[in-house]
């Protein structure tokens, strides 16, 4: 069973004709004025409009001659009435008519099955009661069945259907503004893309641009696809995906994303990435799934749904019934019953409750470079009381960074760094690429020239300069050159070691002038989303296949007590499943290949944008931004948008399980008989109520002390 996204009925795929594919998703309706609304906003809103009005303005018509200034001179009062109240019967009020027949087709009930049965009995019986009492149709009708209560209800179906597309129109309009997000995301593809064809620039569409192609951008311009910079150099402003507000610096070889904004210069690019693959077409994609995916706390809106309307319908049937063959009331009294019955049900509240908190919730997450794949991924994540993060990528940088730089026996820092960096120009390995980075952003020149350059797997590396021996690497290669290493640098370097650095030193002519430490550096922001996710009361754990010694320095330094460490990439799964069974509610938080077993194990699979696309596939949210703090943010939002569908459920749960019994007569002793006209105003404010009310997520503000980097 799907929900159809406009009204929120409960759909079976395989009876419903009325369905759409939009970028990969497929939208289930159940009825052709559903599907039309969904595919022609803009049209459907303005037919609505003006059927609103036309309703309206007829229905106050047929109320003010009925109860306030009957005329009789040129034809009888009822029949003015009955010419008044038809047209909208039939014009106004056949979206409803087409709706059921729709629902009779795909052999399943509607809310418009609820509004046109209500509404024609009002009308039929008003209009064959007219035309008895003007003598073109015999008696039908027992004049004593007409003796209490109205003896037209022309005003009611005209006004109920009025009130109900007046509903309707203003709903329209709540969930127009409530899906803007999506639109704008949508909106920040550019039409067309400047293309180099053949040594000239052309613009195309930039549905015609092909994987491969060169594009041209300009300072000002957004970035037709994703892609790649092959020539030029600027900073682009990647707010509107990634939630970072400071201009990201591109060069060659960086991904560029489309819809993004070229800020300063003049940028050529290769596409890579074109249609429905780029990143933009993928958030739209996947904020529409999650609109359309149920969550747990659906499941039993979804099942009264589906018995709904039936139930209605008995009920109505019954009251009537037991007022007017039971009790004894007259027709009219328990005729009134009926309709409002069938009016006051029609289900709607209950069926947009949570698409429509979700649809806020998922496209406010999007605005913040959070993208949940399904309305499920945002439930559960509410009741995460454990986090596991990778290390590696994760909450640490992923690369190796130099940290420390001690120098003895005369030499400087600087003059360590120069001597260990122009060691290393010869070297491609990490830590030898983490010397040479740390030398350039310390401004030392590597300007030494090497001769005799020689690699040591698993030592480190040799070479002279300036006919001075020089060594750089692990106490293994020194103690193989007979270097004597005192006691003072054993003990730097047993501190070092502790804290979870890898250690090089660096010898010149057999005596240790230098020690360089290197290690994987915590992202920043990484303390601060540990103690907001402990001040939510969520545990913290890591999970890394690197050493014990390196885990547990990275723990003390982020304040977390459970590791897991050396795990293989297959038992990170095997962890997570190990804490599930504990009775936890799982988030693991990955960014790598070797992540997406556990991933996908977890509770809520949460991955870091950054990260392989294999691990982003295995992910239930997607952090666009390489920031754990977004996690908390993921977290604190599914929080509010879960309380939002339990409000709106609640309220229409309520409001029908309190106004039904209401309109069928259970306040009839007291003397309250609720006028089918108040059902149908009372009808449409839920709806309304519960869209703005989901609405109010809009005014979601991330809860954390730091800013956007």
């Amino acid at each position: 069973m799907a929900k159809d996204i406009v009204c929120g009925m409960y759909v079976d795929e395989n009876k419903t004709p009325f369905k759409v594919s939009r970028r990969g998703v497929t939208y289930y309706f159940c009825s052709e004025v559903c599907l039309k609304t969904f595919l022609a906003p803009e049209i459907e809103l303005r037919n609505l409009k003006i059927m609103t009005a036309f309703a309206l303005t007829l229905g106050g018509l047929t109320a003010f001659l009925e109860y306030i200034y009957p005329i009789d001179q040129i034809l009888p009062n009822n029949l003015v009435l009955f010419l008044l109240a038809t047209p909208i019967q039939f014009i106004a009020g056949w979206r409803f008519y087409k709706g059921t027949w729709d629902a009779i087709k795909a052999r399943q009930a509607n809310m418009d099955s609820l509004i046109a049965i209500g509404t024609s009995a009002a009308w039929l019986y008003s209009t064959l009661y007219t035309f008895q009492e003007i003598g073109l149709l015999p008696h039908i009708l027992p004049t004593s069945l007409t003796a209490s209560g109205p003896q037209v209800y022309f005003t009611e179906s005209g006004l109920i259907i009025g009130f109900i597309l007046l509903g309707k129109t203003m709903e329209h309009i709540v969930k127009g503004r409530a899906s803007e997000a999506v639109r704008k995301l949508l909106d920040l593809q550019p039409r067309m893309a400047t293309v180099i064809k053949d040594g000239d620039e052309i613009q195309i569409p930039v549905e015609e641009v092909n994987v491969g192609d060169l594009l041209i951008v300009r300072p000002g311009e957004r970035i037709p696809v994703d892609g790649v910079v092959v020539e030029g150099y600027s900073s682009i402003d990647e707010s509107m995906i990634t939630g970072e507000s400071i201009p990201v610096e591109k060069k060659i070889n960086d991904e560029v994303i489309g819809g993004t904004i070229n800020k300063t210069g003049l940028l050529k690019i290769k596409a890579v990435k074109v249609g429905l693959d780029t990143m933009l077409s993928q958030i739209v994609k996947m904020v529409e799934e999650a609109i359309l995916s149920k969550t747990p706390i659906q499941r039993l809106a979804d099942k009264i749904s589906a018995y709904f309307v039936p139930a209605v319908i008995a009920v109505a049937t019954g009251s009537f019934i037991f007022w007017y063959i039971a009790i004894g009331l007259p027709f009219g009294i328990a005729f009134i019953m009926l309709i409002s019955v069938l009016i006051i049900a029609c289900p709607c509240a209950l069926g947009i409750a949570t698409p429509a908190a979700i649809l806020i919730g998922a496209s406010k997450g999007a605005q913040y470079g959070i993208l949940i794949k399904s309305g499920e991924q945002l439930e559960k994540a509410q009741k995460i009381n454990i986090v596991v993060f990778d290390k590696t990528g994760t909450i640490t940088k992923g690369e190796p960074t130099l940290t420390e730089v001690i120098a003895f026996n005369g030499f400087t820092e600087n003059l360590v760094l120069k001597y260990a960096a122009s060691v290393e120009k010869g070297s491609e390995h990490p830590l030898g690429e983490a010397i040479i980075a740390g030398a350039i952003q310390r401004g030392v020149k590597i300007d030494l020239d090497i001769e005799d350059f020689e690699s040591i797997p698993g030592r480190g590396v040799s070479a002279m300069i300036d006919k001075h021996k020089v060594l750089l690497g692990n106490k293994k290669l020194l103690i193989e050159h007979n270097i004597n290493i005192h006691d003072s640098i054993e003990e730097k370097i047993k501190i070092l070691e502790e804290d979870g650095k890898t250690v090089m030193l660096l010898a010149l002519d057999n005596q240790v002038v230098g020690v360089l430490a290197v290690s994987d550096t915590i992202k920043e922001g990484a303390v601060e989303a540990v103690n907001s996710l402990k001040n939510m009361n969520i545990n913290v754990a890591i999970l890394t296949g690197d050493n014990k010694r390196t885990a547990y320095a990275i723990a003390r330094k982020l304040g977390v007590n459970l590791v897991f460490a050396e795990v293989l990439p297959n038992d990170k799964a095997y962890i997570v499943k190990k804490l599930r069974e504990e009775g936890k509610i799982v988030a693991m938080v990955g960014d790598g290949v070797n992540d997406a077993p556990a991933l996908t194990q977890a509770d809520v699979g949460i991955a870091i944008g950054s990260g392989t696309d294999i691990a982003k596939e295995a992910g239930g949210i997607i952090l666009v931004r390489n920031d754990p703090r977004d996690v908390v943010v993921a977290i604190q939002l599914s929080r509010k948008t879960v309380r939002k569908i339990k409000e709106n459920l609640f309220w229409a749960f309520i409001y029908n399980v309190a106004l039904i019994p209401v309109a069928a007569g259970a306040l009839y002793p007291l003397g309250v008989l609720l006028n089918p006209i108040y059902a149908a105003i009372a009808m449409a404010s839920s709806s309304i109520t519960v869209t703005v009310n989901s609405m109010l997520l809009n005014r979601f503000k991330i809860e954390r002390t730091y800013a956007i980097q």
